[in-house]
């Protein structure tokens, strides 16, 4: 029987949820009549099923053979595909592949290829519309760099939106990084960009749709 696996970042929210909705529902049950209780109900339960919807974590193993190809780190749309200037880390132009989260989306993320962390940052900032280009430098966001086995080093960078409050990210200098295992988390609406070489050949457009630990986006030229 399937079941929905909640992602454990999604633990203490939902525990608050429940009780929150529970200390409500006694309230309205006691000095409401009959049919606001009804309703107070039906508005809790659906609320309650759309943090589990969101929260949700499934399970997703890739299994790949070409250490060159770049797996897209999120569900949901393709907003960007162009060069631009990274100079944060790398000081220089970059292909920048950004993939923006709905709500609706799942929001964990994954490590796009196997390889070394080298480098992990927090910074804070805004929370505008995590689709709008400025929300890559403004936003509260987290930086990865992540150097392969063949020495070619691209950057992940997680991005907060107007709504996300709190990026959590698992990465960690010198860390050992795999395929199939996840990088962090972002909760409600976002954005990941990708910062890849020149060379690279790009499998996605703008308007394409991914599928996190699913989707081949890129091909490092290794």
């Amino acid at each position: 029987m399937k079941y929905i696996k909640i992602h454990k970042e999604g633990y203490l929210i939902l525990l608050a949820l429940i009780f929150i909705i529970f200390v409500i529902s006694l309230i309205v049950y006691m000095n409401y009549p009959k049919i606001i209780f009804a309703i107070t109900t039906i508005i809790s339960a659906m609320v309650l099923v759309f943090f589990a919807y969101f929260f949700r974590n499934p399970s997703r193993v890739v299994e790949i053979d070409d250490p060159s190809l770049v797996v897209a780190p999120a569900d949901g749309t393709v907003v960007v595909v162009e060069p631009t200037e990274e100079l944060e880390y790398f000081g220089e132009r970059r292909l920048q592949v950004s993939i923006f989260m709905s709500v609706f989306n799942v929001h964990a993320n994954w490590y796009p290829v196997a390889g070394k962390v080298l480098k992990s940052v927090h910074h804070d900032g805004n929370h505008m519309v995590a689709y709008l280009p400025k929300s890559s430098t403004e936003n509260e966001r987290s930086t990865v760099v992540i150097e392969t086995p063949s020495k070619t080093q691209i950057l992940v960078r997680q991005i907060a939106g107007a709504l996300a409050r709190r990026i959590v990210t698992y990465a960690h200098e010198g860390k050992e990084c795999h395929l199939n295992e996840q990088m962090g988390f972002i909760k409600f609406g976002s954005r990941v960009d990708l910062y890849l070489p020149l060379d690279t050949e790009v499998f996605v457009q703008v308007g394409d749709k991914t599928t996190g630990n699913e989707t081949i986006i890129a091909r490092l030229n290794e």
